[in-house]
């Protein structure tokens, strides 16, 4: 009864420290249960060595993707359930999956038939190939295969010259033949316009160049070559140029190109051959020779 007494008199007396003391025991139980609720797992300490051996294990159902997560167990003890087999068969075949895709990856072309490579390639035109050798080191190599570049010629210009053998491969045979197409064609674009300027820069200065219009008349030296460009240029009908058969052989400093051109005042077609000489760079012509195609007649005695 005295006891009862006190303590009521010591409560009564002291609000605050009951405050206190209510306040931390509130803590420490909450404490206890966040801790319970998301590690119900977790055992506590145990005096006595031999039972919690005793104690059985429980096993987390939960799927991992790693070996390290909290309430990961070992699945060679366990057997637990994993994605695609067990952990070590996981890396397993992670790692395998990752040899296979990178090696594919980096060889599949070196795996190919040569022949294959080149016939694949041969698709492609000028620009999607050397697009294709700037994408990386082993499309470069098979872009910049001579084979290709031979095929690729024989495509765009010519089946002739399958026995020719160029200094510096096909690749720069084919940028060298190219670029004197493109020169040839840019001579057809100035009759058309009937520039006398541009004539006289597309031809070289020298006392060495000769013309032969389809009339049959012969030009020499640059400054009558460009007399007779001027009055062919006067003349009232205009001039429809269609080229076909083009031909082109490439030197180191020199080339040549032959071709048919059909004009719509006339039926048939003119032979036509341009020659060109390499200097500073630039491709000069120094030789333009037209004449009509005749058809052979047999003549009966």
């Amino acid at each position: 009864m005295e006891i009862g007494t006190t303590l009521i008199t010591v409560v009564s007396s002291q609000p605050f420290l009951v405050a206190s003391i209510i306040t931390a025991l509130s803590l420490f139980l909450a404490r206890f249960a966040i801790r319970s609720v998301r590690f119900p797992n977790l055992k506590s300490p145990q005096s006595d060595g031999r039972d919690s051996a005793a104690s059985p294990k429980k096993v987390c159902n939960c799927v991992c993707s790693c070996n390290s997560g909290l309430g990961a167990p070992d699945s060679a003890t366990t057997g637990a359930p994993y994605v695609n087999g067990g952990t070590a068969q996981m890396v397993e075949k992670a790692s395998s999956v990752a040899v296979a895709e990178r090696l594919s990856g980096a060889s599949m072309m070196e795996q190919l038939v040569p022949e294959i490579t080149t016939h694949a390639l041969s698709y492609l035109d000028y620009p999607s190939l050397c697009r294709l050798s700037m994408t990386n080191s082993l499309m470069r190599k098979a872009a910049n295969d001579d084979n290709a570049w031979k095929a690729l010629y024989h495509k765009d210009f010519t089946l002739e010259q399958d026995s020719v053998t160029p200094a510096n491969g096909w690749k720069a045979y084919y940028a060298a033949t190219r670029a004197i197409v493109r020169n040839n064609a840019e001579f057809f674009n100035i009759i058309k316009e009937r520039s006398v300027p541009a004539m006289s820069h597309f031809w070289l200065n020298a006392d060495y160049v000769k013309c032969v219009h389809a009339s049959g008349e012969l030009f020499s030296g640059y400054n009558a070559v460009i007399q007779s460009w001027q009055l062919a240029f006067n003349w009232e009908h205009g001039v429809n140029f269609q080229v076909r058969d083009v031909r082109a052989r490439v030197l180191t400093d020199m080339a040549w190109v032959t071709m048919k051109t059909f004009v719509d005042i006339d039926a048939g077609p003119f032979n036509v051959t341009n020659v060109f000489e390499l200097h500073n760079g630039r491709w000069y012509m120094v030789h333009h020779h037209s004449s009509m195609e005749v058809e052979a007649q047999i003549v009966h005695a």
